[in-house]
């Protein structure tokens, strides 16, 4: 029996040594430590090299970390007609060399309402991201795009938004940030069992049962006010019900990837990984 979810870290773990350092040292230090996940933190934009990709695919395969890219945040699926174009860019550069790299998954900020209707604004962001995942079909680029569901209510990315763009499209599926949604509301809701249930079942409706044997989670303490997220903190320092998250996941047997976003990354994902072999009654292999 081994654990239906991988644990991992969002970026390379605070203790990765300098030497080999980058990605590759992150990996190999990832794996020495317990984790099998991890998110190369692209986020300010995508300057690898084809080379250098090759070297984080070869190590991710010896190791057997599994990879997931989180894209530059200046992706906006609602940029004016001008902005787009750059946009556009940054999102399929980081699945281009994302999928190089080895990765199977990539994480972006899907942008901002600006202060216009939900609705309205899918409208124009779902046929723009279909555009990039009929050209990354055509390029062979074969990568999950993964919009992040966001934790301030002015951010395109509620749960819903998510949910509709991956229903609407192949190779779309949520990132579901559970700190975000609890942050959203800014009232200290979504934090119970039969909250989580209730959302399990919706993604398990709008999207199938198989999505949720693969579903990429990620995870911190968070403090938020009336907008939202503030920041993100430890997994002590919050009062995100871990416990209750881990029991609806477990019950609607859920798995995939959950990695850490808290400050003291990899020693949360390692205390995640234990919370959930609590909840779950699983072991290692």
């Amino acid at each position: 029996m081994t654990l239906s979810f991988i644990f991992g870290t969002v970026g390379s773990p605070t203790g990765t040594p300098k030497k080999p350092g980058g990605s590759v040292g992150a990996i190999a230090f990832s794996k020495s430590i317990g984790l099998y996940a991890l998110e190369l933190g692209w986020v300010q934009s995508v300057r690898v090299t084809e080379a250098t990709c090759a070297a984080i695919k070869s190590t991710s395969e010896e190791h057997g970390v599994s990879l997931s890219v989180h894209a530059p945040y200046y992706i906006n699926l609602n940029a004016t007609a001008e902005e787009w174009p750059k946009s556009r860019k940054r999102l399929m550069d980081a699945a281009h060399y994302g999928y190089l790299a080895g990765a199977t998954d990539i994480i972006f900020h899907p942008g901002s309402y600006f202060e216009n209707d939900p609705l309205e604004v899918l409208k124009i962001a779902i046929p723009r991201l279909k555009g990039c995942v009929d050209e990354l079909k055509k390029n062979g680029d074969n990568v999950t795009l993964r919009p992040e569901t966001m934790g301030k209510s002015a951010m395109l990315g509620s749960f819903e938004d998510a949910v509709a763009m991956s229903a609407a499209m192949d190779m779309v599926q949520p990132c579901i940030d559970f700190a975000h949604m609890h942050a959203r509301p800014g009232d200290g809701t979504m934090n119970t069992y039969e909250e989580w249930s209730k959302l399990l079942t919706t993604y398990k409706k709008e999207l199938g049962a198989k999505a949720l044997k693969n579903l990429h989670i990620h995870l911190s303490g968070i403090e938020y006010g009336p907008k939202g997220e503030k920041n993100h903190l430890s997994l002590a320092e919050a009062d995100l019900d871990l416990k209750a998250l881990f029991k609806a996941l477990h019950d609607f047997g859920c798995g995939g990837r959950i990695l850490c976003e808290s400050p003291i990354m990899e020693e949360d994902a390692l205390n995640m990984k234990k919370a959930w072999m609590k909840v779950s009654g699983e072991k290692e292999k």
